[in-house]
């Protein structure tokens, strides 16, 4: 499983790896199906303003909710990102995601 180093993480509560197509590869914990969707929703945003702001490819969000915080990389046109408890120290978290990314080794569409 892709997302097997998040579940370990501590205040991960959930983690889920997205396709292109908008549907999830894979998903873990309370709450990782609905991630999914709203990662995908939350790129599709900011690749709109990329776009008109012309700041290129989005390569990274993060948000921080009252709950929860949010951290996510693309590679791609994929999305994996993991909900994490407030509070948590996220760095480790994002590092984690990055590795991902890099391990996937998913092919990035060409322009």
């Amino acid at each position: 499983m892709k997302l097997d180093p998040l579940r370990t993480l501590p205040g991960v509560i959930a983690a889920a790896l997205v396709g292109p197509d908008g549907l999830a590869i894979e998903a873990h914990g309370d709450g990782g199906d609905g991630l999914a969707a709203e990662l995908v929703s939350l790129r599709q945003g900011m690749d709109r303003t990329g776009r008109r702001l012309g700041t290129g490819d989005v390569t990274r969000l993060a948000f921080t909710s009252e709950r929860v915080e949010v951290v996510a990389v693309t590679t791609g046109p994929y999305t994996v990102g993991a909900a994490m408890t407030r509070g948590s120290d996220t760095r480790t978290a994002q590092q984690t995601l990055a590795r991902l990314a890099l391990d996937l080794n998913l092919p990035r569409e060409q322009a």
